[in-house]
């Protein structure tokens, strides 16, 4: 009995560390485990059967405490399970939890460096054009400094070299150069040709006096626009216009004629004869010579202009003053033309309409006559060949001693 109490005692601890270990187990072993409880619990009881075999029938109390041993080692693994169930949860929902945590964090992140970096490149593209515009200034400054600079330095070459360059009469081409483009103007200007020469010749005199061998091609060609110059016809205009005006105010005093007649024809007068035979025709002509004392018919043949009315002769007048006014246009406007015709038309008003036996209105036409032969329309020169020369030379001059001086200076 000693015996099978022993053996019992040293097989319930096997039965116990059994037990023990595959509540240690994991997961995958305790499902196994179940899966395969049956089996292995035949297992131990077919091994616990050899083992018992030889030994004494079992008592009560050792066939219940191997059943408890089991169903608390199930337990054990139900609960171990369970608990590493519940771990395994917590710690997936703890790290789900992180990671959304992390997630936050790294978006808040990559928001603030975006926006760090939109006020970075706004900074920087500022930063930029400040430069540019601050660059640009500078720039333009220093243009402008240079420009003003150089524009200083020629005029100081020019002054230098008009002042090394200057000769004692150099005074005299200038003013020649003033006189000669005076006469320019007088002559396109004004067709004052007269002037234009005295001018010329002003300018002549002063080339002269430089005595220069060089300024001989331009004392040429301004000898040749002075002989262009006098060959053109002076036309006193002015005594023109006074003429033309005198005769306007002279048309209320002139004398209009009668009514016109044709000329009546020649009547032949007969002589009394001294033959005797011809008593009869001598009666006849003594009877006329007798009856012409108190009676004449004259027989006129042709158109008979009648007397003007008042009315007419004012209209007559008018147009004769305007006619010698445009005229007078036509000596200041140099229209030839213009002039012939108002001449030509008021001289045949004043023929069909005056008084031709007064002395007021012969004279009238006579100076109409004279007045209608003047020519008015004058052809000037186009060009004056010297002030192209002058310029010329002037500047040439100028230019070789400011050429000169820069050579120098470099």
């Amino acid at each position: 009995m000693t015996d099978k109490k022993n053996n019992d005692s040293e097989q319930s601890p096997q039965s116990t560390n059994k037990t023990v270990v595959k509540a240690q187990e994991p997961k995958s072993a305790v499902k196994k485990d179940k899966a395969d409880s049956p089996s292995s619990s035949s297992t131990e009881k077919k091994s616990e059967t050899p083992q018992t075999a030889p030994s004494t029938p079992k008592t009560a109390s050792s066939t219940i405490a191997p059943e408890q041993k089991k169903s608390q080692g199930r337990k054990m693994a139900a609960l171990a399970l369970i608990i590493s169930i519940v771990f395994a949860g917590g710690g997936s929902y703890f790290a789900m939890q992180k990671e959304s945590e992390y997630q936050a964090r790294i978006a808040d992140l990559e928001s603030k460096l975006s926006t760090m970096q939109n006020n970075l490149d706004s900074q920087l593209d500022n930063a930029k054009q400040q430069a540019i515009q601050k660059a640009t200034e500078v720039t333009n400054r220093t243009e402008t400094v240079l420009n003003q600079q150089q524009q200083t330095i020629k005029s100081l070459q020019l002054a230098v070299a008009d002042v090394k360059g200057r000769r004692p009469n150099d005074w005299l081409l200038a003013e020649a150069d003033y006189l000669v483009k005076l006469a320019g103007r007088k002559l396109f200007l004004e067709h004052d040709a007269f002037s234009a020469t005295k001018l010329m010749e002003s300018a002549d005199v002063r080339i002269a006096a430089l005595n220069d061998p060089s300024l001989v091609p331009l004392r040429q060609a301004m000898a040749n626009d002075i002989t262009e110059l006098k060959n053109v016809p002076l036309v006193d205009r002015d005594g023109l216009v006074l003429r033309l005006v005198s005769m306007q105010q002279q048309v209320d005093e002139l004398p209009l004629a009668n009514a016109i007649l044709p000329e009546a024809a020649e009547v032949q007068t007969e002589q009394v004869s001294e033959n005797i035979a011809n008593w009869q025709n001598n009666l006849l002509t003594s009877l006329k010579d007798f009856s012409e004392n108190f009676i004449t018919f004259r027989t006129r043949d042709g158109n008979v202009t009648p007397l003007l009315s008042p009315e007419q002769h004012f209209y007559l007048r008018e147009n004769l003053k305007a006619q010698l006014q445009t005229a007078i246009k036509g000596v200041y406007d140099e229209q030839q033309a213009l002039y012939d015709i108002a001449l030509k038309t008021a001289k045949q008003w004043s023929a069909s309409y005056l008084n031709q036996d007064d002395n007021k209105v012969a004279e009238f036409n006579k100076t109409l006559t004279q007045l209608s032969k003047v020519n008015v329309a004058v052809e000037y020169p186009t060009k004056l060949e010297t002030q192209k020369q002058l310029s010329d030379v002037i500047n040439e001059r100028l230019r070789r001693e400011v050429t000169t001086l820069t050579t120098e200076e470099e």
